[in-house]
């Protein structure tokens, strides 16, 4: 096998770990459309997310600096959490795969 194509899926690889998943994509989109959002605004946007699974998420996507998550100092703490910039950079390919999903479920009329 050519190198290049070892070297080419493991980018993929890389690529897929920090976005892939159920949850990634869509958290990532519904950041796109507000400029900043609270745990409770993202978990009523992902309404079949469960508390554990959008906290392990979030933190996944903070740890691959995907988004940031600003905590501020008060009582009841607030948290927001906004796209970084390496997490914008992906917002126009969420938006081509919406694209593609909406063309194929159409297609097959799903």
């Amino acid at each position: 096998m050519d190198k290049s194509v070892k070297k080419d899926v493991c980018v993929i690889d890389f690529a897929f770990q920090r976005i892939g998943g159920k949850y990634k994509g869509r958290i990532l989109w519904a950041l796109s459309k507000y400029d900043k959002m609270r745990y409770g605004e993202l978990h009523r946007a992902l309404e079949d997310i469960s508390t554990k699974m959008l906290t392990q998420t979030l933190r996944e996507l903070e740890r691959d600096r995907l988004i940031s998550r600003k905590m501020y100092p008060q009582v009841p703490p607030k948290v927001e959490y906004s796209l970084t910039a390496t997490g914008s950079e992906l917002v126009p390919f969420i938006a081509y795969l919406i694209e593609w999903g909406y063309k194929k479920m159409a297609e097959e009329n799903i």
